[in-house]
């Protein structure tokens, strides 16, 4: 592909001598011209300059380069003039510069945007406390309610005046609304109410959440609040046909979402069954849970109580055991003392027959005396020999009683 060659054009003609009569707008306009022809020659130098790319890769950089700088001419032209048109696209970043609120707190356009529902209204007025200012801003207060309730939008009142100055015309006309405080005429000029060359022109501006201008002009008190008046009716226009798309957007979504509640509450109901079987096996686990611990402890109580009793009984036959061992032997004891009481008695009886005999001729009148003496001795030894038996026999119950006081205290302490 041959190789185009570099072509320089002869630099444009410098622009024609503006008049001094002109406006600014007019000389910004001029300006701006001689910036897009500028553009516009080094756009076609820059695609001289692209020899090594083809005739329409060179021409496409060309076309872009000069709608490039045409876009920012025109932006500059803009900024140049200072008076936004209704439709205008302003950008609110440090457009206008930092204004004061009357209770002194530092703000901006940007802010004022930001913090309102839908936009903000800015109508300004040369003086405080003068009858036009005073009349502009009570038909404002009157209307307040009216117009920011309607769009949302946030109402000020704006002017040159001190924070001072402006306090007090706000608390004496009772307004709900704040008031801006301007000395400088940064914002004032930037929306294009400044007058020269000091000075506030009366007039209204609005501007919504997006930086569009909806209303810029001058008027005066009445013929501001129309104007607004005016904004808040297309407002409310296309609020009613948003309002129309959003509800039948909204109905869309209820459909929709009704149709995913439908299927939601099928899983939730399969769910929730789910849900209830499973608590019901879990209280059946539980129940027999409970009833396995039931019969398991009444086992082991009716286990305890078993041993206990074999325990009792175990006791019961070794008290008898010994009862009867210690009966057994008392018997043997009486038995053995019976015998020697025999035996003593024999060997007594013959004894007093052997005298007898021997002394019956002799001394028969002593022998009954001596008999008779006998007989009571005899008697006397007899009831001692019953008296002890029958202390004897008493202590051997003490004892006995003693052993069974003794095994049942031993029962008791085991039993503890």
């Amino acid at each position: 592909m041959p190789v185009e060659l570099r072509k320089r054009k002869a630099p444009p003609p410098p622009p024609a001598p503006v008049k001094k009569q002109a406006t600014k707008a007019t000389k910004a306009a001029a300006k701006a011209k001689a910036q897009v022809e500028d553009a516009a020659s080094k756009a076609a130098e820059i695609a001289s300059n692209a020899a090594e790319v083809t005739t329409e890769t060179a021409t496409a950089a060309a076309q872009a380069a000069a709608e490039a700088v045409a876009n920012g001419a025109s932006k500059a032209a803009t900024a140049l003039a200072g008076n936004p048109k209704v439709g205008d696209l302003i950008d609110l970043d440090n457009f206008g510069g930092e204004v004061e609120t009357n209770d002194g707190t530092k703000t901006s356009l940007k802010k004022l945007v930001e913090e309102s529902k839908a936009g903000v209204v800015l109508f300004t007025y040369p003086k405080a406390s003068t009858p036009g200012c005073t009349r502009q801003v009570c038909l404002f207060r009157d209307s307040y309610s009216t117009l920011s309730s309607a769009t949302g939008l946030s109402i000020y009142g704006l002017s040159s005046d001190s924070p001072k100055a402006n306090t007090t015309f706000k608390e004496k006309q009772k307004l709900p609304y704040p008031l801006l405080c301007d000395p400088s005429y940064a914002l004032i000029g930037a929306i294009g109410l400044k007058k020269a060359p000091k000075g506030t022109t009366r007039g209204v501006f609005v501007v919504d959440k997006s930086g569009k201008v909806l209303a810029a002009e001058p008027g005066g008190p009445e013929a501001t609040v129309k104007v607004v008046e005016r904004v808040v009716s297309e407002m409310g226009e296309e609020g009613q046909i948003r309002k129309e798309e959003a509800e039948k957007a909204e109905e869309v979504v209820k459909e929709e979402g009704e149709k995913v509640k439908g299927k939601d509450e099928k899983a939730e109901k399969a769910e929730k069954a789910d849900e209830e079987d499973d608590k019901e096996e879990k209280e059946d686990e539980k129940k027999e849970e409970k009833e396995d611990d039931k019969e398991e402890k009444e086992g082991e109580e009716k286990e305890v109580v078993k041993e206990k009793e074999n325990e009792d009984e175990a006791k019961e036959a070794a008290m008898d055991k010994a009862e009867a061992k210690a009966k057994e032997s008392e018997e043997k004891k009486d038995k053995d003392e019976d015998k020697t009481e025999e035996k003593k008695a024999e060997k007594k009886d013959a004894a007093t027959e052997e005298k007898s005999d021997d002394k019956t001729e002799e001394k028969t009148e002593e022998d009954t005396t001596n008999g008779e003496k006998k007989d009571a001795e005899e008697k006397t030894e007899d009831k001692k020999e019953e008296s002890d038996k029958a202390t004897e026999d008493k202590k051997e119950d003490e004892k006995s009683e003693e052993k069974k006081d003794d095994k049942k205290e031993d029962t008791e302490m085991k039993d503890a």
